[in-house]
């Protein structure tokens, strides 16, 4: 059987529910990501579109595309994020903080050259994303 990890909004009006393994998890030190999460790094969970399903309040959901490469969701009743979905990517972010019992295990920084808080856990920090991903797949000194 599939793992399945459920978590909401802020309120709880929006539900979402991701089914399996994220593709991959980590930290964002974008400029974009830390102003969307009023926070020097945002932790990501990132899957397949088919393994997110919002399952309650998807008529609460709101959307804000900065850039096509992000759209970004929250719920308007409490301004609680949600996900952004990347469709360059062809991957879905699910905010770690929202999965409480998904277990975060982060394997990598994307964007740490825009980083405002270095955070040197020996993990891989990425100048942008992973080449595989349309970035350059630089990866910077810690």
């Amino acid at each position: 059987m599939s793992e399945r990890y459920q978590g909401g909004c802020f309120c709880g009006a929006v539900q979402v529910e991701v089914v399996g393994k994220p593709e991959a998890m980590g930290y964002c030190h974008c400029d974009s990501c830390r102003h969307w999460s009023a926070g020097p790094v945002n932790a990501f969970t990132l899957w397949k579109p088919d393994a997110v399903r919002i399952t309650q309040g998807e008529e609460a959901l709101e959307s804000f595309e900065k850039t096509p490469a992000s759209r970004r969701r929250w719920c308007r009743r409490c301004g609680g994020h949600v996900l952004t979905e990347h469709p360059g990517m062809g991957l879905v972010d699910v905010y770690a903080a929202l999965l409480p019992d998904l277990a975060f295990a982060p394997q990598l920084h994307v964007h740490y050259q825009e980083a405002v808080l270095r955070i040197p856990d020996g993990l891989p920090k990425m100048k942008d994303v992973p080449a595989e991903l349309g970035g350059s797949g630089e990866v910077l000194e810690e």
